[in-house]
């Protein structure tokens, strides 16, 4: 059976999720609160594909 993780590239919790940014977890963490962020909730942890992410700030949609 295939790991869904490595096939969608998800990058699980605040802290990836800042470190992938470049920015510290309190940014990341507060930009993931307001929705500015491509991302969702899994049993109260953030979640975001990897590429949907690099996506949406190259399309010019981030803050």
């Amino acid at each position: 059976m295939e790991n869904t993780s490595k096939s969608f590239n998800l990058i699980w919790g605040a802290g990836a999720i800042a470190d992938e940014l470049g920015c510290d977890r309190r940014r990341a963490f507060y930009l993931l609160e307001k929705g500015e962020i491509p991302a969702k909730k899994v049993g109260g942890k953030w979640v975001v594909r990897r590429d949907e992410l690099h996506a949406f700030f190259l399309k010019g949609d981030a803050a």
